[in-house]
C-alpha cells in the first residue's frame, strides 16, 4: 500500500526561543499509511471508537481524561464525560478515514490510528481537534510516536488557553521534589516538572536524576536505543543538567518514582534560557504560546503532503518536545 505524507512539518522550529536551524536538522515530516474509510457506529469513551464493521479504533496519540486520573467514580468525572461528548459530537454516525504510522493494532486487536473526519472532499484531523479543545493529552508509546510533534503543538494551544482538562488542577505538572506523591500516581500518565540535578550513564542507559538519592528520588530513564535513534540529542544530553524540564509519561516504581522515556518528545525544557542551544528534539520554549489550528486539510486522494496552517496571526508552532 502506498504512503501518504500527512501533517508534514506542523512543528516548525521557527520560534524566537530556538536558534536558527538548518533545513537538514528539522524533524522528519509525519508520514502516514492510508487505511480504511468506515462509519463510526459507537463511541466507547474519549479515545475509543467502534466502526460499522465491528472493528475498534484507538485514537493513538490523544489520551482522554479518565476518572482514575483523580480517583473519582467511573462515569462521574467531568473531564472524562466532556471528552466523550466532544468526540461523539465530532464523529458519531460519520465517515472517517484511518491512517497509520508505526504499529497498527493493540493487544486487543483495535486499530491504533490517526483518524480523519471525511466531509465535502476535505478531512479534519480528529486527534488535533480533541487536543486543541483540551479534551486529551498528547502521548506516544514505543512504535507509536508518529506525528507526536504535531500532536504536541495542538495540545499547546489548549494549554495556552487553559481549555478543557487544562483548567483542572489535577492535570498540572507534578513536582519532581515530591517523590512520595509521585509514587501514589504509579501507573498513571503524568507530567512531572523539576530541575535535573545530575546525569548518570551506564553502557545501556542514561538517567536524569532529580535529587541526590537515586534510590528514592524521581528519575528519568533514557535507553540506549533512544539515544542511538537521536544522535544529536545524545551528543548534547549533558546540557540538560541544571535545566528545569517537564517530562511526560507513565509513573513507574524503580526504587523511587521513574518515567521511562521512549522518545525525546517526552522532554520539554521550560527555563527559557536562550544562551545555550537545546538538545536536538527538545523544546526550549518557556511556555506553549504558539496556537495551532484544530483542522487539517487533507487531499481526498491521500497523495499530497499536508501542512495545517497556523492560527491567524500566530507564528509557526515552536513546540518540539
Amino acid at each position: 500500500m502506498g504512503n501518504i505524507a500527512g501533517l508534514a512539518g506542523l512543528v516548525a522550529l521557527a520560534s524566537a526561543a530556538l536558534p536558527a536551524i538548518a533545513d537538514d536538522k528539522l524533524p522528519a515530516p509525519c508520514v502516514l499509511e492510508p487505511g480504511p474509510v468506515r462509519t463510526v457506529a459507537r463511541v466507547l469513551d474519549g479515545e475509543t471508537l467502534v466502526l460499522d464493521d465491528g472493528s475498534g479504533v484507538r485514537l493513538i496519540g490523544a489520551l482522554a481524561p479518565r476518572a482514575r486520573d483523580a480517583g473519582a467514580q467511573a462515569g462521574a468525572w467531568p473531564p472524562e464525560t466532556q471528552a466523550m461528548q466532544t468526540l461523539s459530537n465530532l464523529v458519531l454516525g460519520k465517515r472517517i478515514k484511518l491512517a497509520f504510522g508505526g504499529r497498527q493494532k493493540d493487544r486487543y486487536g483495535r486499530f491504533l490510528a490517526q483518524v480523519f473526519l471525511e466531509a465535502n472532499g476535505r478531512s479534519e484531523w480528529v486527534q488535533g481537534t480533541m487536543l486543541a479543545a483540551g479534551q486529551a493529552r498528547a502521548y506516544g508509546v514505543p512504535e507509536s510516536f508518529a506525528c507526536v510533534r504535531e500532536l504536541l503543538a495542538h495540545e499547546a494551544e489548549a494549554r495556552r488557553k487553559r481549555l478543557g482538562l487544562w483548567s483542572n488542577g489535577v492535570y498540572r505538572p507534578m513536582p519532581a521534589e515530591q517523590p512520595g506523591s509521585l509514587l501514589k500516581q504509579r501507573g498513571k500518565f503524568e507530567r512531572v516538572i523539576g530541575t535535573v540535578a545530575s546525569i548518570g550513564k551506564t553502557k545501556s542507559t542514561t538517567y536524569l536524576n532529580f535529587g541526590t538519592d537515586w534510590k528514592s528520588d524521581f528519575t528519568v530513564r533514557i535507553g540506549k536505543a533512544v539515544l542511538a535513534a537521536n544522535p544529536e540529542f545524545a551528543r548534547t544530553l549533558d546540557t540538560l543538567k541544571s535545566k528545569t524540564v517537564v517530562v511526560r509519561g507513565w509513573i513507574e516504581r524503580r526504587n523511587g518514582p521513574l518515567i521511562d522515556v521512549a522518545d525525546v518528545s517526552q522532554i520539554e525544557i521550560i527555563d527559557g534560557k536562550e544562551d545555550v542551544p537545546a538538545p536536538a528534539g527538545v523544546s526550549a520554549v518557556t511556555v506553549p504560546n504558539d496556537a495551532q489550528p484544530a483542522s487539517v486539510p487533507v487531499d481526498p486522494d491521500g497523495a499530497q503532503k499536508l501542512r495545517p496552517d497556523p492560527t491567524e496571526g500566530a507564528d509557526p508552532g515552536a513546540v518540539n518536545l
